[in-house]
Parts: C-alpha cells; structure tokens; sequence
C-alpha cells in the first residue's frame, strides 16, 4: 500500500484535532509531530470503531515514546521506543491490519480496571432506551460518545435519571457491535455513501452542502450563512429530523437556497442539486419551484458506523 493511500482510521489528538481516512504518510507525520505542549499523544482506532480496539502513543520532547495497543478489555499492551519512525511504522501497520505490524516489539502486560459491575436496567427502561438507540444507529452519524449521552439523558426528568452512564456505556456499546454485525452484509457502494459524494461535489463547485446539518430548518438555514465557503452561491441540507425520516424508510428532504436570497438564485441551485442526484442514480422528486422542498426517493438507509 502507498504512504498516499488513505487508512481507514480516525486519529484524535491531545490538543482536540482530529483525523479521519488519513494516508500513512500524514499518521508519520503526526507521529514525528507529537511532544510539545498540549500535543503529547495520539489515539488512533478503525474505522468502524470497535470498542476496546485502539493503538496510542504518548511522547514528551527528549524522552522516548511510550506505544500501546488494546485488542478487547482484557488484552492491554505497552512497550517504549526511542526511534520515532519505528514507532510510525508499528502504527500504520497496525492501522493495514499488517499480520507482522509488531515484529520484533517487546510487549509488556499493562494493568487494567476490573470489569465494573453495572445493575441491570428495568426491563420497561432499558427496552425503552434500546428503541431510541437503535433509531439513533440507523442515522449512522452519531459516535459512541454521543450515543452514551443521548442513552443517559433520554429518560430524564427533574431529578430522576433512570440510566448511569455507566448504564448507558454498556447498552451502546453492545448495540454499536450488534450493528457493525449487521452492516457486514452490505455489499458495495450505499445509497448514503452516493449520497455522500454528492454532497462533497456540490460542496466543491460552489453549493455549501451538509449532512444532518443543525436540529431544524430555523436552524439550519440560519447556521448555514456560517457555513459558507468562499465564493459559495448557494447551499443544501437536511437536519437531523429529515435524517431520522429517511432512516425510518422514508424518503429524504433537502432544503437548499441562494445566498442572496432570490427566488432565482434558489431556483437555479435546486436544479444543480438535483441534475448531481440523477448523475449519481439517486432518485430526485422536485416541481422547479424555489419554494418547494427536494425530496430523494427510493434509499435504502445503510449508513455506515464509523464511530
């Protein structure tokens, strides 16, 4: 594989950045980067991210670099080298799923927390709970962290929060596996994943476009004018309801418009939007009118976790 060729892993850093489907070549860089303030480690997990799965590194300038790696809760590993680019290259093969990506490493068992025991939720909650994640995981946008939190809040009220976090950790996690299970089957390219480039083309030839972009239309138009590109003349969305929709076998809505608010300008970005879902196969229902929603017809919502 070339050092160009993209990873599909997620690498989040100590002073918050983070990268997804990055080459081998920018993971070394990030490596030969590390050591300053505030930017001491790296965590890199795949893409889907499976939980307990993870290999990170921490280095301080001057000092060697402590690398560790975890293959399941109970199987928790660390070494320490003092050559950057051996570390670089334990990390990208761990990221190709390289048979030998630690040959010749000498790991040593790190200690772990004893598994915590967590109560068992009411059956009358935890069904309650598990329905709302599960509408969650179709969307395919949310993390394990955001579905936690979305898990211990759903049924709060006042004072009474009837999920720990956790509670909350546990259920995700076990609903998270049960749908990379699920999406094992899906073969080739998805209609999100078409639905995807669109957006990326559009978004390059001048229409800001997002995915599951804000909570509503108020809001996602209104937040959309801090979104522009440079030069941009128009934009495309759908908010988080129209995706629960479309994941609930329902067509999807798109809202779009003009930056310069006319009917004209909108007019004219409805009509690229919809001339990039037909050359991408998608199916676009639209009447030309600048008031009129887009509706895309006919997906099937296999939206890949990714964590």
């Amino acid at each position: 594989m070339r050092s160009d060729e993209s990873l599909a892993i997620k690498v989040e850093t100590e002073n918050r950045q983070k990268h997804a489907r990055i080459s081998g070549g920018r993971l070394r860089e990030l490596v030969h980067r590390i050591g300053g303030d505030d930017d001491h480690f790296l965590v890199v997990q795949r893409i889907p991210d499976v939980p307990d799965v993870f290999v990170q590194v921490w280095h301080k300038h001057g000092g060697e670099y402590q690398l560790e790696y975890r293959e399941g809760r109970a199987r928790f590993f660390g070494t320490v080298l003092g050559d950057r680019d051996r570390v670089a290259d334990a990390m990208t093969g761990w990221a190709r799923k390289d048979p030998d990506w630690d040959e010749g490493i000498t790991w040593e068992p790190l200690g772990h927390d004893a598994p915590q025991e967590i109560p068992e939720l009411p059956e009358d909650v935890r069904e309650e709970v598990e329905v709302r994640i599960r509408e969650l995981l179709a969307c395919g946008y949310a993390d394990r962290a955001q579905l936690a939190e979305d898990a211990e809040e759903c049924l709060v009220s006042g004072d009474h929060r009837p999920v720990s976090k956790a509670q909350a950790r546990e259920l995700v996690d076990r609903l998270w596996t049960e749908r990379l299970a699920e999406q094992e089957a899906w073969a080739g390219v998805t209609d999100p994943e078409r639905l995807t480039e669109v957006f990326e083309a559009l978004d390059a030839s001048g229409i800001t476009a997002r995915e599951n972009f804000a909570c509503c239309r108020n809001c996602g138009t209104t937040e959309m004018a801090e979104e522009r590109g440079e030069g941009a003349r128009g934009f495309v969305y759908f908010h988080s309801q129209c995706t629960e929709s479309v994941a609930a076998g329902y067509g999807l809505s798109l809202l779009y418009g003009g930056f310069d608010g006319s009917a004209e300008t909108t007019a004219a970005v409805g009509r690229e939007v919809v001339a990039a879902l037909g050359a991408a196969g998608l199916s676009a229902q639209w009447d030309g009118s600048a008031d009129s929603t887009i509706r895309v017809t006919g997906l099937t919502w296999h939206k890949r976790l990714v964590g």
